[in-house]
């Protein structure tokens, strides 16, 4: 199977450095919904450099610089899908930076605490 990430066209990058990308979301959740992910072909967080690690957080600040100009969002939810079991379906590790508006949902309590929806709603 070809990486997706590994074979992006160059005018889908936003903004990069020597060690990571930005791009948008090719299924947003939310309008702006992007996408930072490194360079080389690795498929967990756990696995990259300390460089990237740093890279990509860095990317993660001027995304949002981006996305605030762009968007005006009234949040983030920012994640990591990091295994099969987690989510993850392509096996090129990503960091979502996903913009949240007011009365996008609901009720936004918990956030990321959905994925296990169950044990989401611990205030209850």
């Amino acid at each position: 199977m070809v990486c997706p990430f590994c074979t992006l066209p160059s005018e889908r990058v936003l903004v990069s450095n020597s060690l990571a990308i930005v791009i948008r979301d090719a299924f947003p959740i939310s309008p702006g919904h992007t996408l930072v992910i490194p360079r080389r072909h690795v498929g967990s967080f756990f696995d990259i450099t300390a460089e990237e690690r740093t890279a990509m957080l860095a990317l993660v600040d001027e995304a949002r610089s981006g996305l605030e100009m762009e968007f005006r969002p009234q949040g983030y939810n920012i994640g990591i899908n990091d295994g099969a079991v987690a989510g993850q379906t392509v096996p090129h590790l990503h960091i979502h930076l996903i913009p949240r508006y007011t009365g996008d949902v609901p009720d936004p309590r918990g956030g990321i605490r959905w994925v296990l929806a169950s044990k989401a709603k611990y205030w209850a």
